[in-house]
């Protein structure tokens, strides 16, 4: 049994093949190849875990979910935060070939049940610390829900179902059966702009090199130091080079539960952190707190700083190198597979002002007009790519599939971006109907349909207001029976089981939504009008 998805053309496969590209490896010979190293892997807070503990722990927790009768070509959903349990299971649950899906932490029952309404999981790994798991009620709702839930492991649980011991229970003499090198390893997340959050398969093949690749343009090696400072679940986190990146070169990740100053500083300080990765809300509260404590002392051992997850800003760039004392890198990529990265000896002047290029020289990228033809250098409009390790399809969405692919397989991203004559990409803004608040993505639609299940809502419009901080709000355009407060909407929409940072930051009553030609909500106008009122 496999995961069913939307292969590569054979012409291309054998390309990427002949190329090196794809080398016909599981992910977990990024762990294998350390297997009797003692260089320390991860650390998380007091523990320090190294190559062999961390591959024995693999290893024990693949066998234990074995013996529960996980098979091969199976799914799994998972949602562990940032502690070292996170690698743990996604390398045991590969060793088995069962493909997961790693929820992020600040997901909620809606995005969870959206999960496995997609991917039918066999096994549900989870942290009673996460407010859903506090207690069993949310649990055997799901569970009842979703019958094909046959093992569910809890970190911090005491009973049975405790993630604990199922990795310190000896492996005995497990072998492993992973998926085949181009077969689904596991499932990334979509930012998506549509109501059900999206899942991109991934094949070993095509993210081991993206992995590899990232290594070489980033330079990660055995000295690498890296704090992992977004949520672990994050492609970008994972892969660019993120920790994965930091693991297949033997160094070693440095695990904060989140990118605020008070957490990060001493961390680097103590494990001389010289690598980390941040969203570009978090870079201004990094410069903000050494602004106020008046020292980046702490920050001496960090050499590089990526930025990535959103638009960085010139001025907040400039910055980077000036008070943090640090080279910045800038990356673009998304979950999809481009990744593109200002490289280490680039100009400032590049560095700066753009989102650097595509790491592999077989990544096609260009830019398309609203009819779907290419635009010349410097113009303004559609990514489109192919590539490697950009997939080649949604799980299971054929719909969405047939407007996101054009006749030969280009992905449009929804990014509006525009090339240099030296390649360099420059992000302009998105197309698609979506707000990226702080590196955080949030479907426009999924919000809107929430919203209109309010007996008072009549009509409801989510658009995007520029933020100093984040980049991007989102405030609700509501019309209404009865009138209602922010705190009310902010109130049922969490009664809904969404994640935090989906929720308005602004609401807006209205008496009507003013339409485009064709009838649609003009979401234009309504930033338009929300634009002149700051200004105003």
């Amino acid at each position: 049994m496999t995961v069913e998805f939307t292969r590569w053309p054979d012409a291309l496969a054998a390309r990427y093949r002949e190329k090196g590209y794809w080398q016909d490896l599981p992910l977990t010979e990024m762990l294998t190849r350390h297997a009797d190293s003692d260089a320390i892997a991860v650390i998380d807070g007091e523990r320090q875990i190294s190559y062999r503990q961390l591959n024995q722990s693999v290893d024990n927790l693949a066998a234990a979910l074995q013996r529960q009768g996980l098979k091969r070509g199976e799914t799994a959903l998972v949602q562990l935060g940032n502690i070292a349990e996170f690698y743990t299971t996604l390398f045991a649950l590969l060793k088995i070939g069962v493909a997961p899906v790693n929820a992020l932490f600040s997901h909620q029952r809606n995005e969870l049940n959206a999960y496995a309404e997609q991917i039918a999981p066999a096994a549900l790994i989870a942290d009673r610390s996460h407010a859903l798991f506090s207690d069993d009620a949310f649990l055997n709702a799901f569970c009842e829900q979703f019958r094909s839930v046959r093992v569910v492991l809890l970190r911090n649980d005491t009973q049975e179902h405790a993630l604990e011991a199922a990795i310190a229970h000896p492996a005995g003499d497990f072998v492993p059966t992973p998926t085949a090198a181009d077969e689904v390893a596991f499932f990334q997340l979509s930012g998506g702009s549509t109501g059900t959050p999206k899942l991109i398969p991934r094949t070993h093949n095509d993210y081991y090199y993206s992995i590899r690749r990232s290594n070489e343009v980033c330079r990660f090696d055995a000295q690498t130091r890296y704090l992992c400072a977004i949520p672990s679940a994050h492609n970008y986190a994972m892969s660019s080079p993120g920790a994965l990146g930091v693991f297949l070169a033997k160094g070693t990740v440095v695990l904060a539960a989140d990118p605020s100053p008070t957490q990060c500083f001493p961390l680097i300080e103590q494990h001389q952190v010289n690598v980390a990765a941040l969203v570009p809300p978090a870079v201004s509260l990094w410069l903000q707190a050494i602004a106020e404590w008046g020292s980046n002392a702490q920050l001496r051992s960090l050499t590089l700083l990526q930025v990535g997850g959103a638009r960085l800003s010139a001025t907040l760039a400039a910055r980077i190198p000036a008070e943090i004392g640090c080279q910045l890198q800038q990356v673009f990529g998304m979950a999809e597979g481009l990744v593109n990265y200002t490289r280490l000896d680039d100009s400032e002047e590049k560095i700066l002002n753009t989102q650097g290029y595509p790491m592999c020289p077989d990544d096609e990228v260009w830019v398309a007009d609203a009819d779907g033809n290419p635009l010349p250098r410097g113009e303004v409009g559609r990514l489109m790519t192919r590539g490697p390790y950009t997939f080649r399809g949604y799980y299971k969405s054929p719909q969405h599939n047939a407007s996101a692919f054009d006749a030969d397989g280009f992905y449009c991203s929804g990014d509006l971006i525009s090339i240099d004559k030296d390649g360099y990409i420059t992000v302009e803004g998105r197309e698609k109907d979506q707000i990226n608040r702080g590196g955080e993505k949030i479907a426009a639609e999924e919000i809107e349909n929430l919203l209109l299940r309010h007996e008072s809502v009549v009509y409801a419009a989510l658009v995007s207001m520029e933020d100093t901080l984040l980049g991007e709000k989102s405030c609700a355009y509501l019309v209404v029976k009865e009138p209602l407060r922010a705190v009310q909407v902010r109130r049922f929409l969490r009664e809904q089981g969404i994640a935090e940072f989906k929720l308005p930051d602004r609401v807006e009553c209205v008496d009507e939504l003013p339409l485009t030609h064709v009838g649609k909500v003009d979401k234009k106008q309504l930033r338009q009008w929300l634009a002149s009122r700051s200004q105003g």
